[in-house]
């Protein structure tokens, strides 16, 4: 749309059906490309992708081109089809329902792709759980615990 101006960028933050650990590193810069040609799809730029093996994070440059609820659910759905198809895992494989996404400004940028990259480093800190409530507690998004993912204790 002609004289339409945005600077919009949002974290994904998705977990895996029942938090199971699915996601095997071998798998992950495979699923990564698929990611990243999805959201491109959509017109958003991946600033940063990495996905855990229970969960995954993207940060993209977002476009007001689509609604937020219909992006993601069409990324959560198209890398369903390419996981189970891939047969990565035995069965189906699914993400859990519902999402986080948080907004950052310009100058936010760097820090949070150096966060999403350095999950790896990060989770040797911090379990998911933990890091998932500090998201939410540090945009002070009310919740209840019963709604948010199903954790495996």
């Amino acid at each position: 749309m002609a004289n339409t101006f945005s600077q919009i960028y949002l974290q994904f933050v998705f977990a895996v059906k029942g938090r199971q650990s699915l996601i095997a590193k071998e798998n992950k810069e495979e699923l990564h490309k698929y990611i990243t040609g999805l959201v491109q799809n959509r017109k958003a730029k991946m600033l940063a992708v990495h996905c855990m093996p229970d969960h995954t994070h993207i940060f993209v440059g977002f476009k007001p081109i689509v609604l937020i609820a219909d992006f993601v659910k069409e990324i959560k759905v198209e890398s369903n089809q390419f996981i189970t198809n891939k047969k990565w895992i035995k069965g189906k494989f699914n993400w859990q329902e519902g999402y986080g996404v948080f907004s950052y400004s310009h100058s936010h940028i760097d820090r949070v792709v150096k966060y999403v990259l350095n999950q790896e480093a990060h989770h040797h800190k911090k379990a998911f759980r933990q890091e998932y409530h500090e998201l939410l507690e540090k945009f002070e998004i009310p919740f209840e615990e019963k709604y948010l993912f199903d954790f495996i204790d």
